[in-house]
């Protein structure tokens, strides 16, 4: 890796631990004037995967977020687990929300995902999808995917 490319996911990284600690700010000052939850401006992505468990969770994360890369995996799955590292650095490393959807918790959403292999990775732009990926991907892969849709 490039010290431009260490450089630019260091610049990344403190932008997200930014907008956590504005977002934070925000929910304190919130709650003590009955507004919580009205200053959610969609512009926060968390810096960890997000399990998602049901078509409304999903629908709001992807509603919320210019760029969600989604991985529908099952822990039982080898592939899905040797992916793990790479889904977690790219939730931490991107400007994209990274959303994990268990099969087995979650099968109608899955099913509505056309996830028929796992993993099956999608990448949704501005809500709607626009990639897709089946079977284990190379972070390069995944990134570039990410990098091409967003904003």
């Amino acid at each position: 890796m490039s010290d431009a490319d260490q450089s630019e996911r260091e610049q990344i990284r403190e932008q997200k631990r930014q907008r956590l600690r504005e977002r934070l700010a925000d929910e304190g000052t919130e709650e003590s004037t009955g507004d919580a939850g009205e200053a959610d401006t969609g512009d926060e992505t968390p810096s960890e995967p997000v399990a998602v468990d049901g078509p409304e969770a999903f629908q709001r994360l992807v509603g919320e977020h210019d760029v969600v890369l989604v991985d529908c995996y099952a822990d039982w799955c080898g592939p899905c687990q040797m992916m793990e590292p790479t889904i977690e650095a790219l939730a931490g490393e991107t400007d994209a929300a990274v959303a994990k959807v268990d099969v087995d918790a979650a099968p109608e959403l899955a099913q509505q995902l056309g996830a028929r292999s796992i993993p099956t990775l999608l990448v949704y732009a501005d809500g709607e999808p626009v990639d897709r990926f089946v079977g284990a991907q190379d972070r390069a892969t995944l990134e570039s995917a990410i990098t091409t849709h967003t904003n």
